[in-house]
Order: C-alpha cells, then sequence, then structure tokens
C-alpha cells in the first residue's frame, strides 16, 4: 500500500470529504438563496418602478391625450437614467422617447417583456438587456416604458461566478485540510503502532506517546499509558511472586524432604518417631497449603473478583467483635488489647473479607507488636489499640502497637508478597498478611497506610463510608456467617 492510497484510505480524510461534500452543498443552497431572492427584489423593484412610471404617464394620458402624452416622454427622455421610452405611431415612427428603433417581436409584443436594444457608446454601439411594458394606444399607437437591465445581469453574471470560485476554494481548502489533518493523524497512529508492536515484542516499558494537546487521542494515550504501567506493574509482581515462592517455599520443602528422609532411617518399628515425623510433615503441609491458598486469594481480589457478597454493616461492630476474639491472644503474649470505636460506622463491603483483613492487622500487631526491651511504649504497659471512625467520607479502622516498627524506606516494600524485615523471622509467617489487606482494601475502593506510633507502629485500613445506609440485623454480629481466620 503507497503512501497517497494509506492516506485517503484514513478514517480523517473520509470524514474531511464528509465534511466538505455537506459544507459544499450547504454553501450552495446559501447561495442559491441569496441569488434568487437577490433576483426576486430587482425584479420586483424594476415591476414597481415601471407601474409607477406608467401610472404617470396614464394620467397624462387622461390629461391632455395623445399629444400631453408626447411632450411628457419627450422631456422624461432627456433626463439621464436607465429609463427607457418610445411613443410610435402605427407606422413605426417614432414620435418621442430614447429607443431609436424596435424589433418587430417587441413591437408587436404586448406587456411585460425582455429585450436586447443597442446603445450609442465609446467607440460604436453596445449592446444591452432591457425589461419592459408595452401598450397599445388607439389608432395603432405604442407606448414603451421600462428600464436598462443590464447591470442586473452583471450581477448575475457576477454572482454566478463567485458560486463556481467559492466552491472551488472550499474544495481546495477542504481537501487541503483533510490531507493534512490526515497526515497529523496518520503520524500520531503510526507512532502509536509502533509503540504497540514493542509492546507485543516484550518491552512492557514502552509507552504511548502524548503531545500535550489534551485532545482525545491525548486522553487514549494517557488511559492506555496507566493499563500498561498496571500491567508492568502486574508482571513485575508475577516475576517478584514466582521468584519469592521458588525461594520461600524451597524451605519447607526441604526440611519435609529431609524429615521423611530421617524416619525413613530409623529401624522398623520405631513407632513414636515415625509419628512425630508424620505430625511434623503435616504441620508443614498446613503451612504450604494456607501459603498457597493466601496467594490464591490476593491474586483474586487483585483481579478484581470476590466480594461478590457484599452488605451494609457496621464497621465499629466488627472492629469490636474481631477484637474480642484476639484478646485472648492477646493476653497469652503479655499484651493489653484496647478497642476505640464511636458511634455506627455503616459501609457496604464483604464481611468475610473486611473482617480477614482487620484480623489480619490485629494478628500481626500480636506477633510483632511487643516493645523492645527497655521500652513501655506509654509507660504503663505493652498495648495494642484498635480504633475505628469517621473520616470525612472515609471509615478509618486503625490498628497500632508499641513494637519496632516498620522503618519509612520499607514501609511501601512490606506491602508486597513475601516480605518480610529481619526482625520478624523470628515468627511464623508467610509475608503474605499486609499484602492481602492492601488488596481487600483496593477492591473496596479504599487504602492501606503505614504510620510511625512514636514507638511502634501504626496501620490504618480505609474504605468508603456507604451515606444513609440502614444497618441489617445481620450486620449486628460481626461474625455471623463469616470465619476469620489470619494470613
Amino acid at each position: 500500500m503507497t503512501a497517497l492510497s494509506k492516506l485517503f484510505r484514513t478514517t480523517a480524510f473520509r470524514l474531511s470529504l464528509t465534511y466538505l461534500a455537506l459544507f459544499s452543498a450547504a454553501a450552495i443552497v446559501a447561495m442559491f438563496y441569496i441569488y434568487w431572492n437577490t433576483t426576486v427584489l430587482l425584479q420586483r423593484q424594476l415591476s414597481e418602478t415601471i407601474d409607477a412610471e406608467l401610472q404617470g404617464l396614464a394620467e397624462q394620458y387622461k390629461a391632455g391625450r395623445l399629444d400631453q402624452l408626447i411632450r411628457t416622454v419627450a422631456d422624461r427622455s432627456r433626463t439621464p437614467g436607465n429609463s427607457l421610452y418610445l411613443v410610435a405611431d402605427k407606422d413605426g415612427r417614432r414620435l418621442a422617447g430614447n429607443l431609436t428603433a424596435v424589433s418587430p417581436q417587441l413591437w408587436n409584443s404586448l406587456g411585460p417583456v425582455e429585450f436586447a436594444y443597442r446603445r450609442p457608446a465609446e467607440g460604436g454601439t453596445e449592446r444591452r438587456l432591457a425589461f419592459a411594458n408595452v401598450f397599445r394606444l388607439p389608432d395603432g399607437y405604442r407606448l414603451i416604458v421600462g428600464r436598462d437591465i443590464e447591470d442586473r445581469r452583471v450581477l448575475a453574471r457576477t454572482i454566478r461566478s463567485a458560486m463556481l470560485w467559492g466552491l472551488g476554494v472550499i474544495a481546495l481548502f477542504g481537501i487541503g485540510g483533510g490531507v493534512w489533518v490526515s497526515r497529523k493523524l496518520l503520524a500520531r497512529i503510526d507512532a502509536v503502532s509502533a509503540t504497540t508492536r514493542t509492546i507485543m515484542e516484550g518491552d512492557l516499558t514502552g509507552r504511548l506517546p502524548v503531545n500535550g494537546s489534551g485532545d482525545e487521542l491525548d486522553r487514549l494515550s494517557e488511559s492506555l499509558n496507566l493499563m500498561l504501567a498496571r500491567i508492568e506493574q502486574l508482571m513485575a509482581g508475577l516475576r517478584e511472586v514466582s521468584d519469592n515462592i521458588a525461594h520461600d517455599l524451597k524451605t519447607p520443602l526441604n526440611r519435609l524432604r529431609n524429615r521423611v528422609e530421617a524416619a525413613l532411617r530409623e529401624p522398623d518399628g520405631d513407632g513414636p518417631i515415625y509419628r512425630e515425623a508424620l505430625e511434623r510433615t503435616i504441620e508443614e503441609a498446613d503451612g504450604l497449603i494456607k501459603t498457597f491458598n493466601a496467594l490464591l486469594s490476593i491474586a483474586r481480589l487483585e483481579a478484581g473478583a470476590g466480594g461478590e457478597n457484599r452488605e451494609t454493616l457496621d464497621v465499629s461492630g466488627l472492629v469490636r467483635d474481631v477484637a474480642e476474639l484476639y484478646e485472648p491472644v492477646a493476653e497469652e503474649r503479655g499484651l493489653a488489647l484496647r478497642c476505640e470505636t464511636s458511634e455506627p460506622i455503616r459501609v457496604h463491603a464483604d464481611r468475610q473479607l473486611l473482617g480477614q483483613a482487620i484480623a489480619n492487622l490485629i494478628d500481626n500487631a500480636i506477633k510483632y507488636g511487643a516493645p523492645e526491651a527497655g521500652k513501655s511504649g506509654n509507660g504503663t504497659e505493652p498495648e495494642v489499640a484498635v480504633s475505628a471512625r469517621a473520616r470525612g467520607a472515609m471509615a478509618e479502622i486503625a490498628v497500632s502497637d508499641r513494637g519496632p516498627g516498620v522503618p519509612a524506606a520499607e514501609r511501601e516494600r512490606v506491602l508486597d508478597r513475601f516480605v518480610r524485615l529481619e526482625a520478624s523471622r523470628s515468627e511464623p509467617g508467610s509475608g503474605l498478611g499486609l499484602s492481602l489487606v492492601a488488596a481487600v482494601a483496593r477492591l473496596h475502593g479504599g487504602s492501606l497506610r503505614l504510620e510511625d506510633n512514636d514507638p511502634g507502629l501504626r496501620v490504618v485500613l480505609t474504605v468508603p463510608v456507604e451515606a444513609e445506609a440502614h444497618v441489617n440485623g445481620a450486620a449486628q454480629n460481626a461474625t455471623a456467617g463469616a470465619e476469620i481466620r489470619p494470613t
């Protein structure tokens, strides 16, 4: 396909031709309307002028018969202008007027008529067009009263010429503009196509060009660039997850294999050793299954799945009930679990997912929130504080502890999958808890942020508040129909 044929096949060029055709048709109609109205107006003015002169001459004829008519026509003929007069006898001899000769067709006509006549001009005579009324008087006399309309014919010819030239200029600019617009659009489309080809070849860092004009192509490119950035992020996350799975699951799988080999090396019939090996193997298998289930949950949430069972619920009641479930666990760790909630806060959310997220935050705070040696946090006793408050259009669920906290440089990274800081390596876990909470927040249109609790860590989960929602009966029991398990 040649560049010219490619240009002519573009939608922009076809649209330009369509607009050109429509505009040309509208221009033709408008010009014809102007021409027609101008012609009608001039014809009306001409007829009214001739009728007025005829009325005046008729009065003169009634007053003084033919002699008075001849004198009046002779006087008017001497006045310069475009008026034409002729009074002739039955033999065609001119008695008065500025028409020197008439054709047989004009002489035999009656009423309004257009005719050509000649009049003196520089270098001889010229042929001109006139419009007149022919009246037959008694005894075969003729009275012709008319006006020179050669200027009107010149005006009509000028209008027709202007129409043709105007249409030509419109067509020239229309086609030229269509070619220019098509070339500009084709250049941008080619740039987009080139970028998409590089992306299809595996370079996910490519982005569609944006020229900063803010037009529809820029808006489309910006939206696609956001999509490409999200795809690149997901692919990077997928590669990271694959690497993390290969790294983090290799150790428990090796432990499984070594434990089974150690059991097999024992003498036959040593039941307690076999039993212990099987129990430890089951524990490791349960941990692996739990890790894979968490990965599947995060993948489903990030893909927009899940949350089908949303309902209007009181998030304050949900926080209180989940905190109540973890009070014995906190006591075993020597921590005080304090829950602070205000009036009911109504949100439209999936109870099980939101409860799971809150449970993960409290579980993490209990595991890693013990104060460091010699630091009691608030001066009384180690504690984990859970609160739920409405802030504008968002409900904030905050879980804070008095532990070592998370360095500011690491707060974004710990939201990724399988990320565990060195201080948390001694506790069981897979590093998926905060990733799951962040996925739940995004699914509900909220966010998850980590803040300094000075000392300790404060984790804030936000979800949108549902305006004027009514808590149904089931929402009063936050744990009804929901199984809450930390990840």
